[in-house]
């Protein structure tokens, strides 16, 4: 990377970058308990076009990072509308970090931004290119024209992918533009799946499973039950299925998480998801935002469950750090901002309650000391309430003598108000200044008026959150922002997250690819 880092202009940028960064993991662009979707989106609008001109490479190399699904694709869109900006050395890079990117966004967001990219009439070689190479990567393009038929329809008219079987030659005849990435072939069964989107009356009958149930479901209820659950809603609907019992047929069939949205439909209410679902196995942050959905009685009622369940997705997001971090002390605020808003509930608290158990893995065994803003000491029973004490809590932490302090905030600092900054201050410069102690606040709420996270003081670094998950690498990077480290160690970090980035979507590119010819396409049903 061939950005300065010896002068004033190579700190701005440095600043630039993690300002934006931050951004990207915590703002979607939806509301927050401070501010409307709109001043998020106009904040956001603003951080992308701006980092996109002056930062370019930067803007391209935040895809290697931890940032959120909704910023990816928005990056991705920026690259492709703009790609005249790039040079050909830049575009070989953007089309690598691109591929990657989109190979781990969920299928649903891949096809959202296929249709922004139609509608913005972005249509130069190398975006045709990347959304061929994607669909023909998908392990079952028959299952994406049943589950994402308009999505996969607007991709393939777009990228001018013949569904018909003569593509291969078609695509071979067509000059390649620097930085697009190696292209496939067609995907097997092309034919089939295209009349299946633009002919669907053509056939008869079809090969393929799936498609063959979405044509029999339309006059036999059977057939409903072999289609994935979201398309056999419609379906079941349309023959006036009764919901509990197509619920309960149709739980073989749904995602784990489809299991946790339609549990209380077909459970006692206990609130605990049906049968055979593993809650060991979510993510850590999904599943503290589970525990929070259910009401304290629930909670209390099956502690030992949730409580084991916790843990264990917090050891399994904590190796290979568990036990390393030494004594820790957490400030974890539970105030009543914690709430967040309708369209992203109690997203703060979740952040904070699976903070605590992954925290709780990496510290030494008992060496770590959780403080909740309000006071309460079962982290099982937490609720958005109250006011946000920081002040009180981080002197309280402090007093403990941990090696670490990890603060869990919006930022928000207000009994009283300001507190926890001049305390953090004064430690740092008088009681503190060999930083014997590292302090890091975490922050899971995007501050649109600031168009950055809010901070607490200028001497303690402050990083976005959104997943849990995330924070052994946010604390790397937050030591960025504290400014001991200069510009040049940021953008080395950044260079050694692109090289890792896409070495492993090659990686798992071979393992695809290996897949397809074995022919194994198990998954593509769930």
């Amino acid at each position: 990377m061939s950005t300065s880092t010896g002068t004033a202009a190579g700190l701005v940028a440095a600043e630039d970058v993690l300002l934006f960064v931050n951004a990207a993991i915590t703002a979607t662009g939806q509301r927050e308990f401070r501010s409307t979707a709109y001043q998020q989106q106009l904040s956001l609008d603003f951080l992308h076009e701006y980092v996109r001109v002056n930062y370019r490479r930067l803007y391209a190399c935040a895809l290697a990072l931890d940032i959120n699904d909704h910023n990816a694709a928005r990056i991705v869109h920026g690259l492709l509308e703009h790609a005249g900006d790039a040079t050909p050395g830049e575009k070989r890079t953007e089309g690598r970090l691109i591929a990657a990117r989109l190979a781990k966004l969920p299928p649903q967001r891949v096809y959202r931004l296929f249709r922004a990219l139609r509608a913005a009439g972005v249509n130069n070689r190398r975006t045709r290119a990347i959304m061929r190479d994607w669909l023909a990567a998908r392990p079952d393009l028959a299952h994406d024209a049943v589950k994402y038929r308009s999505g996969l329809k607007t991709a393939a008219r777009h990228a001018h992918l013949p569904l018909d079987g003569t593509g291969e030659q078609k695509r071979a005849e067509e000059p390649k533009e620097a930085g697009a990435p190696k292209r496939t072939g067609e995907p097997e069964g092309a034919a089939e799946v295209g009349d299946f989107l633009f002919r669907p009356g053509l056939r008869t009958h079809y090969r393929h499973q799936l498609l063959d149930a979405w044509r029999r479901a339309h006059y036999e209820q059977r057939a409903v039950e072999e289609l994935p659950f979201t398309v056999a809603e419609g379906f079941a609907a349309r023959h006036g299925m009764k919901r509990e019992a197509f619920l309960e047929r149709a739980a073989p069939r749904m995602t784990r998480l489809e299991r946790l949205r339609t549990q209380r439909q077909r459970t006692a209410p206990t609130g605990l998801p049906p049968a055979g679902t593993d809650l060991t196995a979510m993510p850590l942050t999904r599943l503290a935002l589970y525990v929070l959905s259910l009401d304290l009685d629930e909670r209390r009622i099956h502690r030992a469950e949730l409580t084991r369940a916790l843990r264990a997705a917090a050891r399994r997001a904590a190796a290979p750090h568990t036990g390393s971090w030494g004594r820790v002390a957490a400030v974890l605020d539970d105030s009543y901002s914690s709430y967040g808003s309708g369209e992203k509930r109690r997203r703060p608290l979740a952040v904070a309650l699976a903070c605590h158990h992954l925290l709780e893995a990496l510290a030494a065994p008992g060496g770590y000391a959780p403080l909740w803003t309000s006071g309460r000491t079962d982290a099982l029973l937490v609720g958005p309430w109250g006011a946000t004490p920081l002040g009180t809590r981080v002197l309280d932490a402090l007093e403990l003598g941990p090696d670490r302090l990890i603060i869990v905030s919006d930022g928000w600092d207000n009994a009283p108000p300001g507190l926890a900054g001049e305390v953090l201050r004064v430690w740092r410069t008088r009681l503190d200044p060999d930083r014997r102690t590292e302090v890091v606040h975490v922050n899971p709420v995007y501050d649109a008026d600031g168009f950055d996270v809010r901070r607490l003081a200028p001497s303690v670094p402050t990083a976005g959150i959104r997943d849990a998950e995330d924070l052994p690498t946010l604390v790397e990077i937050a030591q960025f922002a504290e400014g001991r480290t200069g510009p040049a160690a940021l953008y080395a970090y950044l260079d050694r997250q692109v090289a890792r980035f896409v070495t492993e979507d090659r990686t798992a590119e071979d393992r695809t690819a290996e897949d397809r010819t074995a022919g194994d396409r198990s998954g593509a049903a769930s």
